[in-house]
């Protein structure tokens, strides 16, 4: 089912100057003051901050984020605590998000957290239906927002919370946040010891929550409101199987191996190690990203469809998320060379322009994100006259690969350990983990958990009936570029171009399954020069084949073209009816693969899913998404002929 549209919330105030919803007729918090009621309902409601002191990670999951307001209580009182968790990790759920002004001028009632809500702002994500992960203070605190409907949201997450705030408007005025099924829910993603608050003790809410097992006692209340409801789950909670294979939480050996050094490898490994993880990455190059990740320029956007499909969504998740990562990158003092300069992908014709008006009219997301431009604007967005329409990514662009993997080996250096110009012959697992030989039977490296990450060379590792891992021959042309002549964005139509990068522009690009060849051919500039000039008629006026240089890089395919992050399956076939989580997997060994044409687009979601994952963190993805990664997919349902992009 295609995501609604979100619906913005709109600001407006009861006649007491209260924070007031016109969708629901309900205050967004007491008029006795929100704050005060933060600290006493949800934070001292759930035993905070006593619970969290001595723990590693803390997760709290809350039913409405409305203003932000119990978050930002809740960073504060987390980073007044000297005893605090080491991690804390809130998670919560919004039909009806503010945008960044309406924000700043709600949180200006609250000038205690002016730092921590300016800092909120700033990684505010674009209103898009889905999960939207934000790290913040240093990635010590993580905001996982779900963007829509609660009860859809919560049958989606993927975590352990250790405290509930229960906070959505009236149960008369919204009894859906409230029903025995959103009850269920909460139930199923507590942890052991879970409790909860909330300021409602409705009769109702109390029979529901008392039937998902909850076991209750009404306390005093906050300001006007004589009772509040205080709960706990008692018991072990779930131990059922996650979305990737993966069972465990936190694994007592923080050690990994990672084998290539690409926009895969290198992203798990910062994206580990981030977490307190100590990294061996091997690759046999001499060097980060010098295989199928060393192009000029690659395009980061998305991929929207009519449906919103999972391609759709899976493309938007990673597209934003990677923004976000490249910002706090820089932010940390790294050097991405990368620019949001915005993506121009045109029609093929007058019938694909009719349908990307009908998606965008769909979808219903952000102008800024997504937005139809007729030819006339289009051609002034590129500065070159272009012959059609199509869709105008606005905060999307281009980025050098090969400087992104550097950022990320150089954030957490003291943590990555890299074995470049190491070739791996062979893997062997012992009871103490797993070791990395090289031709010569010598150990290059040894980890407790070994990740794949090696591109289309997986294959030499893990047989085609266990991970049906294709490879694609691809070769960009680098064509001489004047600084500020056009394209002055990037352009998409059966190929790209980005804008002048060093002094070049790089096109492309060639996609070839089963071709090995490694050297650059004239026919293949010849066909990129042919797609460069249906992009921009003119353009390529005087350039013959043998006139530009360019590179070759072959990719990692997946049969169904979305990427292969999870636990390496350990059986080669399986009874067609069996659940995902059921599929045997090696023990302590993963992979990245099957990134095809988008690494860019997969390679950083993709790092933070399998981080969460083997760290026992809440999952950044949706888990019908996290399921369409599984490695172990294509054992339930074959895949025909080739792989592709």
């Amino acid at each position: 089912m295609a995501a609604q549209p979100l619906v913005p919330a709109r600001l407006a105030f009861a006649e007491d100057g209260t924070p007031w919803s016109d969708t629901f007729g309900d205050v967004y918090h007491s008029a006795d003051g929100g704050l005060g009621q933060a600290d006493h309902v949800f934070l001292a409601g759930n035993g905070l901050p006593q619970r969290w002191r001595g723990r590693e990670r803390f997760v709290v999951l809350e039913t409405g984020f409305g203003l932000g307001l119990n978050f930002l209580a809740t960073w504060a009182s987390w980073r007044d605590d000297p005893e605090r968790c080491g991690r804390l990790h809130f998670v919560s759920c919004e039909l009806h998000p503010f945008g960044t002004d309406d924000l700043a001028r709600l949180h200006r009632r609250w000038p205690q957290f002016a730092e921590l809500s300016a800092a909120l702002r700033a990684q505010w994500p674009v209103l898009a239906p889905g999960l939207h992960r934000l790290h913040l203070d240093g990635e010590r605190v993580t905001l996982t927002l779900y963007f829509g409907d609660a009860r859809e949201g919560l049958a989606q997450l993927v975590a352990r919370a250790d405290a509930f705030y229960l906070d959505g408007f009236s149960p008369a005025r919204n009894p859906e946040l409230w029903s025995p099924q959103l009850c269920r829910q909460l139930a199923h993603l507590a942890a052991p010891g879970a409790t909860l608050a909330t300021w409602s003790v409705a009769g109702a809410v109390r029979r529901h929550l008392r039937d998902a097992g909850f076991e209750l006692a009404k306390v005093p209340g906050f300001g006007g409101k004589r009772q509040m409801l205080r709960g706990r789950l008692p018991g072990a909670a779930s131990t059922a199987p996650q979305p990737g294979g993966g069972t465990r939480d936190a694994p007592p050996r923080r050690h990994a191996l990672i084998v290539g050094a690409g926009l895969a490898g290198c992203a798990l490994a910062e994206r580990l190690a981030a977490r307190g993880w100590n990294i061996e990455l091997i690759d046999a190059a001499a060097a980060p990203a010098l295989g199928a990740s060393g192009n000029l320029a690659g395009v980061l956007r998305p991929l929207p469809s009519l449906d919103d499909n999972r391609m759709s969504r899976l493309t938007r998740a990673g597209t934003l998320y990677g923004w976000r990562h490249i910002a706090r990158l820089r932010a940390a003092g790294e050097a991405v060379k990368a620019a949001a300069c915005g993506v121009l992908h045109l029609a093929r014709d007058d019938t694909q322009a009719a349908k990307m008006v009908a998606v965008v009219e769909r979808l219903g997301l952000p102008p800024g994100h997504l937005r139809y431009v007729a030819a006339d604007e289009a051609s002034t967005l590129a500065g070159w006259a272009v012959p059609i329409g199509g869709w105008w990514f606005g905060d999307s662009g281009w980025v050098h690969p090969p400087s992104l993997c550097a950022a990320n080996l150089a954030r957490h250096g003291d943590r990555v350990r890299t074995h470049f110009g190491r070739k791996l012959a062979r893997l062997q697992r012992d009871d103490t983990g797993w070791c990395a030989v090289d031709e010569r039977g010598t150990k290059i490296a040894g980890a407790a958990v070994l990740v794949l990450a090696v591109g289309s060379a997986v294959r030499d590792f893990v047989p085609a009936r266990l991970l049906p891992v294709g490879s694609a021959r691809g070769q960009v042309s680098l064509l001489p570029a004047t600084p500020g002549g056009a394209p002055r964005v990037v352009v998409c139509r059966g190929g790209y171009v980005s804008p002048e990068v060093d002094g070049q522009h790089c096109t492309g690009a060639s996609f070839d399954s089963d071709d090995e060849d490694a050297a650059p051919r004239l026919r293949d500039h010849a066909d990129n020069l042919a797609r460069l000039e249906a992009m921009l008629p003119g353009i390529t006026a005087g350039l013959a084949p043998a006139d530009v240089g360019g590179r070759v890089g072959f990719r990692p395919t997946s049969p169904d073209r979305l990427p292969m992050v999870g636990a390496l399956p350990a059986a080669s076939a399986v009874a067609p009816a069996t659940p995902l989580a059921a599929i045997p997997r090696q023990p302590d060994a993963w992979v990245l693969s099957g990134y095809g044409a988008r690494g860019l687009v997969w390679s950083e979601i993709a790092a933070e899913l399998l981080a969460s994952v083997l760290d026992g963190d809440p999952l950044p993805l949706e888990r019908d998404l996290c399921e369409a990664l599984d490695p172990a997919r294509f054992l339930l349902r074959p895949p025909r002929g080739r792989a592709t992009g």
